[in-house]
């Protein structure tokens, strides 16, 4: 099996609060948003017998995992990869059939390609410590290979340690942790008070990808806590997979899987506020002037959203929480570029290529000190082998990324197409200047800046994964996923246990086990072990 089985203990959701609903009434529940968190809950709470209903502001499902079509090319323009695949493997068997008689997932091998300023490079096998040690020692000797597994180890010990207490459970405090029997151990070797960049490596090149995976959160490798190095060796471990067609897939194919639990979509439906009385959740309301009841909400929405705007005249403990996530720092943002490129006899680039600058630490300054755009970013280039992402042979459609601070009065004003334009041709520049051609193979360019992504999906400045995980306390800030306002839940990367496709789909386990539970319905099964 992939995990060792959770055993979770029961919540109870507050004295009172439920006891005079009926039956029919409790199995109602209606899901603000229509991302990938809210459709994964939906399936699960479906599959159980609910009536759930979604209401979603835009006109499509998917929220950010979507494959968009454009001019004969297909971009992932949120998610380009999936890791932890069996977090999907496990909610499509407990709602109805196999994840792979859906969609058809592929291994990316190498996982990626990083290439550093001084010419040098190396390549990460997938699914295989031995072979990235062996090609770190080809690229920089036996001592950085050996500095590589070392950090492997540690972040594969962090991993077993916080995997159940905060990855895969609901996490209510700092004070629920302390009971357990192996506490000491525990805090050893997560090693709170250390960043990512407190992590011992010698070696300048594997030190910037270990950074790197800070942003995989939207964090700063400076202060985000040491043991999301773990993502490094959950990435190792279980893999980066690729979906044929594009990412989008994944979120198509979970639509359908609500769509055959009878669950109920609405678009273009925006919700205005979500309505309480005396603590308790009464319903939602909608900018058309509805009012829809419910016992129970569960919000797919930025945290921030929720709490700020979405609960009118909060009561004294949703105010607690207001303030808890107030304090979180906004994730950092994306600009990106999507190229549609013509047939070349040049080699293909690998489906993920890394192009790090020489100086990191300026890129992390810049966007979360200074909030400006980075002058010589870290570039990614997502290059799906994917002949069904293109409609004509031969031809390619690259993603292109570089991290981006959020938009918005308080950072960086990104409405601007001339500066959009400019900075477009200066990415293009510092990928020419790697000797990687894309001008002369260029016959679609669209470029999307941070104002453009909470345009499109409501994401506030534009940011990536809602909030950060900057600061050794930033797991306790983040949004609970049961909201003190009773009948309330929080789903999605902004809320427990964290941002990207794998723990959003955690989230929506946990929010559906703790509607079963508290409804008497029982227990949701954990990660599919087999």
């Amino acid at each position: 099996g992939i995990f060792q089985p959770v055993s979770r203990e029961n919540h109870v959701e507050g004295q009172g609060c439920m006891t005079t609903f009926n039956k029919e009434v409790e199995k109602e529940v209606v899901i603000i948003g229509a991302g990938m968190g809210a459709m994964a809950t939906a399936a699960r709470l479906g599959k159980k017998g609910y009536r759930v209903r979604v209401f979603e502001a835009g006109d499509r499902h998917g929220g950010k995992c979507r494959t968009e079509w454009i001019d004969g090319y297909a971009f992932d323009t949120g998610p380009s990869l999936l890791t932890l695949p069996a977090v999907y493997r496990d909610l499509f068997q407990r709602t109805g059939d196999v994840l792979g008689r859906v969609v058809e997932m592929t291994p990316v091998d190498p996982s990626f390609d990083y290439r550093f300023h001084d010419g040098t490079s190396v390549k990460f096998a997938n699914l295989s410590r031995k072979k990235t040690l062996d090609a770190i020692t080809s690229s920089y000797g036996a001592a950085a290979a050996a500095q590589w597994d070392q950090i492997m180890r540690r972040a594969e010990a962090m991993w077993d340690v916080s995997r159940e207490p905060f990855i895969e459970s609901e996490l209510k405090s700092v004070a629920s942790l302390f009971s357990r029997r192996t506490l000491l151990r525990d805090i050893f070797v997560i090693a709170p008070w250390k960043s990512i960049r407190g992590l011992s490596i010698k070696s300048p090149h594997l030190r910037k990808i270990l950074d790197r995976y800070a942003t995989y959160s939207g964090s700063d490798p400076r202060v985000a806590p040491a043991v999301l190095s773990s993502i490094a060796f959950v990435e190792e471990a279980f893999g980066a997979w690729h979906i044929t067609g594009g990412i989008g897939k994944l979120g198509d194919a979970l639509y359908q899987r609500c769509l055959d639990r009878r669950v109920t979509f609405e678009f273009n439906a925006h919700v205005d506020e979500i309505t309480h009385e005396d603590g308790v959740v009464t319903g939602i309301a909608l900018a058309d002037g509805r009012h829809i009841p419910a016992h129970t909400v569960v919000a797919n929405a930025d945290a921030g959203t929720i709490y700020s705007h979405l609960i009118k005249n909060p009561p004294r403990s949703v105010r607690k929480a207001q303030r808890a996530i107030e304090k979180m720092e906004p994730s950092l943002a994306g600009f990106s570029l999507l190229l549609g490129l013509k047939p070349s006899a040049e080699p293909q680039l690998e489906h993920h290529t890394i192009l790090f600058p020489e100086n990191y630490d300026d890129e992390f300054e810049a966007i979360f000190n200074k909030k400006v755009p980075v002058e010589d970013p870290t570039i990614y280039i997502c290059a799906p082998h994917d002949e069904t992402m293109v409609a004509k042979a031969g031809h390619q459609a690259w993603f292109v990324l570089v991290n981006a601070p959020r938009h918005g009065a308080d950072s960086f004003d990104w409405r601007d197409p001339v500066f959009a334009q400019q900075y477009a041709q200066k990415i293009i520049d510092r990928i020419e200047a790697r000797g990687i051609k894309v001008r002369d193979r260029l016959d679609l360019l669209e470029i999307r800046t941070p104002a453009d992504l909470e345009a499109s999906v409501l994401a506030p400045g534009g940011s990536i994964y809602g909030t950060s995980s900057n600061g050794a306390r930033s797991a306790f800030n983040r949004a609970k996923n049961r909201s003190p306002l009773h009948g309330l839940y929080c789903v999605g990367g902004s809320a427990h246990p964290g941002g990207g496709l794998p723990l959003v789909g955690l989230s929506a386990e946990i929010v559906a086990e703790a509607i079963l539970t508290r409804d008497g319905g029982g227990q949701l099964s954990s990660l599919d072990r087999h």
